[in-house]
């Protein structure tokens, strides 16, 4: 008597004591997703692949749905601004042309100037913007021609271009993507200093 209650006991708790389940980790799916280089925590933007400088930047995945070369015209131009931008920034406080109102803060060099001289500036570069691309301004029409290469408009005044291999033309746009890049961040980093501090840069 003592041993079927004691069986019967066991089996009861038996029954509440989690299944014995083999689990285990399907590692294909984990090691077909290639993670970013820059964003380890998401995987790696297929669209990106093979650009000069590409570290699978797109925690966005704007590559995903819009074309990765007009997005390619749009880093190298807005890079190349702000490098111009940044060294203006900075010689502003120090240079002050003809004519016009010297501001210790460059914030405040736009409205020294004047709406006239701003307006310049954005037609004259308007301009500028659909010439070097014939007219062709837009992300639906800019890369009608599969031949375009993003960010090559043929402006090369110093030759720095000319007689150079793969290898050193890969480093050239490396260089100057990456400088792009920390102009963004640096003429931002600017702006803010002066517009938070409302004194100059320097």
């Amino acid at each position: 008597m003592k041993i079927a209650l004691i069986a019967s006991l066991l089996t009861s708790t038996a029954a509440f004591a989690p299944a014995s389940q083999k689990t285990t980790v399907s590692t294909s799916a984990l090691s077909a997703a290639e993670m970013s280089q820059s964003v380890p925590f998401l995987t790696k933007p297929k669209n990106t692949a093979g650009l000069v400088g590409d570290v699978g930047f797109d925690p966005l995945g704007l590559s995903d749905y819009m074309d990765i070369k007009w997005l390619r015209e749009s880093e190298l131009k807005h890079g190349r601004a702000a490098m111009l931008a940044t060294l203006g920034f900075v010689a502003q406080e120090y240079i002050t042309l003809p004519g016009m109102i010297h501001v210790d803060d460059s914030n405040l060099a736009p409205e020294a100037a004047g709406i006239s001289s701003m307006l310049q500036i954005v037609f004259g570069i308007g301009i500028l913007e659909f010439w070097s691309n014939k007219g062709k301004v837009t992300m639906e029409d800019m890369f009608d021609d599969p031949a375009r290469v993003p960010g090559e408009l043929g402006f090369d005044p110093m030759g720095l271009g000319k007689g150079k291999t793969k290898e050193q033309s890969e480093k050239l746009q490396l260089q100057e993507i990456k400088n792009g890049r920390l102009a963004m961040l640096a003429i931002g980093g600017m702006v803010h200093h002066n517009w938070v501090t409302g004194e100059p840069l320097f």
